[in-house]
């Protein structure tokens, strides 16, 4: 008796009823009969009426009692304060629940729940509220926000980036490097999005599993695991230090007495001191500022060509301009680093045998040859 599921209030009636209907054939035939077994598994707490005598009136007689009015509001706040956080399956789960144990049936009352849960996110409310109107059932919204939500590119998708001037892709490969600047793993530009070393992982900054492309990224090169980034060199220079140290000489003088007095007075001589700069590295031919997978520096961030104010998430299929700030300046690292944009154009450099079309960053006037088309590969 003890392994068959009691009520006490905490489920609604509905679904315990639906639960122990599975035992009715068992309990028919052993232990005084379906219904009188089904009554005594109720909480003693719980006063049912005595004409109680099929199974729709004891489900009447458990929503009349005040555990159940209870139960339905516990549930509606816990509807009223859901929010959505980036798990659109637990989020699915738990809005149908809640909507189902505080028997909020009505659809326009569901759309008005939904549409509060995605506070946090002002473009999954502007794109739902465009279709709220069309929602006529629960299975409608949430294909409605499936379809919203798919849109987006997620933390930790592949992408491909391609130049949309030339139609070509960012591409790396592994351990192979440039033979100036950093000597680090090059970056260029290749013909197709279907080589494997023309597929980045798009990681959000704050690696927040549920999290969507906003603002800043990472990009992560699959093959090699490397971050598209820019380095720096430190190097010493010489400097002469602004103070004199004194150096003892000796030297004789004569008092009026006729005396030879020994007076140590100091002589001057500059020492020389050193203190470390920096610098990017520089590309292979066009000595703008050189991009490798090499990861100083590697936290980019997009706007979009178009939409000068976009606040919006990163779509597939969007055009946008990537930038990244420098940590350094010459003297060291710094909070206002000069934001250079990622551009590949027509000059090319070569390795061995090898040519490769140029990927660098540069600080000049943006133009068509620094567009860059961000191509969904595979959905996180």
């Amino acid at each position: 008796m003890n392994t068959f599921p009691k009520y006490d209030g905490s489920i609604h009636p509905d679904e315990w009823i639906n639960d122990i209907k599975k035992y009715y054939n068992m309990w028919e035939d052993n232990y005084g009969g379906f219904l009188h077994t089904a009554k005594s598994l109720i909480n003693p707490t719980i006063k049912l009426p005595t004409e109680i005598n099929d199974l729709e009136k004891l489900r009447g007689a458990l929503k009349k009692d005040i555990s159940f009015t209870v139960f339905k509001a516990s549930n509606k706040r816990k509807l009223q304060s859901l929010n959505y956080n980036g798990d659109i399956l637990k989020f699915f789960i738990d809005f149908r629940n809640l909507c189902y144990n505080s028997e909020t049936d009505d659809i326009e009352e569901q759309k008005e729940y939904f549409y509060a849960s995605l506070s946090d996110y002002p473009y999954f409310l502007t794109e739902f509220y465009k279709r709220m109107k069309n929602i006529n059932s629960m299975d409608e919204l949430i294909k409605a926000f499936e379809e919203i939500e798919s849109n987006i590119i997620r933390h930790g998708s592949t992408v491909a980036l391609k130049h949309v001037a030339t139609g070509k892709y960012l591409t790396s490969i592994n351990d192979f490097c440039y033979t100036t600047g950093s000597k680090k793993q090059l970056v260029f530009t290749s013909n197709s999005k279907f080589d494997p070393n023309a597929l980045w992982k798009i990681y959000n900054r704050n690696n927040n599993e549920y999290s969507y492309i906003k603002t800043d990224l990472h990009l992560q090169h699959k093959s090699s695991n490397h971050y598209l980034g820019l380095c720096y060199r430190q190097y010493q220079i010489e400097i002469q230090n602004q103070y004199q140290v004194p150096l003892q000489n000796q030297y004789q003088n004569q008092n009026h007495y006729g005396y030879q007095l020994g007076v140590s007075i100091p002589s001057f001589a500059n020492q020389n001191q050193y203190k470390y700069q920096y610098e990017y590295h520089k590309s292979p031919s066009s000595n703008h500022t050189e991009v490798s997978c090499g990861e100083d520096d590697y936290t980019w961030n997009f706007k979009h060509s178009k939409l000068e104010n976009y606040e919006g998430y990163l779509k597939p299929n969007d055009i946008v301009y990537l930038s990244i700030k420098k940590s350094h300046n010459i003297n060291g690292r710094t909070q206002d680093g000069q934001v250079e944009f990622l551009r590949s154009h027509d000059v090319q450099f070569t390795i061995g045998n090898d040519t490769f079309q140029e990927v660098v960053c540069h600080n000049e006037r943006l133009g068509g040859i620094d567009e860059w088309c961000i191509e969904l590969i595979k959905r996180a």
